[in-house]
């Protein structure tokens, strides 16, 4: 199965402290082909430099990001953003709002790749077009 995986869930799956509503999502992880939007990437490099992670585990990120194929921008891509903010914003779903730009963009990976979601977060429920894990 063609998995987009959001934040959460990688970083989750990364942690040795992860909350124990995770674990089913991580497990669901093995066995799939994986893909990470480029805005969950740069999530995570975000955190790691913000909790000053040392050079050693930044490196074991780097290569957990290396597992997974991130989805490449193009012209289509940002068209699908542009679409599924529309659509959200007709069914008056909160991806449309600004503060989900992110959790836009890697909705709209999922859809453009013909991924299912990987996720924890709510805000995704019912988004027009997403298939959830």
């Amino acid at each position: 199965m063609r998995l987009l995986v959001d934040t959460g869930v990688f970083s989750a799956a990364l942690s040795r402290n992860r909350p124990a509503d995770y674990d089913p999502l991580v497990a669901r992880i093995a066995g799939n082909q994986l893909f990470l939007a480029p805005q969950t990437v740069a999530e995570l490099r975000y955190g790691a430099l913000v909790a000053r992670w040392g050079r050693p585990r930044r490196q074991r990120l780097e290569a957990a990001i290396a597992t997974a194929t991130v989805v490449p921008v193009s012209d289509r891509l940002v068209t699908a953003v542009a679409d599924l903010r529309f659509a959200s914003r007709q069914a008056g779903h909160p991806l449309a709002d600004r503060v989900h730009a992110n959790d836009l963009w890697i909705a709209a990976c999922a859809i453009h790749i013909g991924a299912t979601l990987l996720t924890a977060d709510r805000v995704f429920k019912n988004a027009p077009g997403l298939t959830l894990a």
